[in-house]
């Protein structure tokens, strides 16, 4: 299991695979972002994204899911997140992209009200098959320290 005594302020860790399919793509905006240029060729075509793009939503859903899985294979002990900071979305996602993570910790510290819970500060950067960062944010996470602090 992965504590908060084992995480190291200033490395990057570099996870996750996804590839992003014209159908999730389509299937997400009807739901959740149904703006034209995430639904309609033609309708995108004809705005700065040139194409069909994803829902920035949707990149921070997929990006959410490849945190998950990274934390679920490495075991870590983790209580949640009170949530992110300077989310920006740097350039288009597009169906046939597969995106990948790279997180580093910025800085962590045990909570003075619940001594058992560490709080870590990390910035998580997606990137595409191409390597180009196509959004950013600070994450806050929740995570056990496993002795006193």
């Amino acid at each position: 299991m992965l504590y908060y005594e084992d995480i190291e302020i200033g490395k990057i860790l570099k996870f996750g695979e996804y590839k992003v399919t014209r159908e999730e793509a389509l299937d997400f905006s009807q739901k959740f972002d149904p703006q034209p240029f995430h639904l309609d060729d033609e309708a995108a075509c004809k705005t700065h994204f040139g194409r069909l793009s994803c829902s920035g939503w949707h990149t921070a859903s997929m990006t959410m899911r490849m945190m998950v899985d990274n934390m679920n294979k490495n075991k870590q002990a983790g209580l949640g997140s009170p949530g992110v900071d300077n989310l920006q979305w740097l350039k288009p996602v597009y169906p046939g992209d597969t995106l990948h993570c790279e997180s580093e910790t910025l800085k962590k510290r045990v909570s003075r009200k619940r001594p058992y819970m560490g709080i870590l500060k990390g910035r998580i950067t997606v990137r595409n098959q191409d390597d180009e960062p196509v959004m950013t944010m600070e994450s806050t996470g929740l995570i056990e320290v496993r002795g006193d602090a």
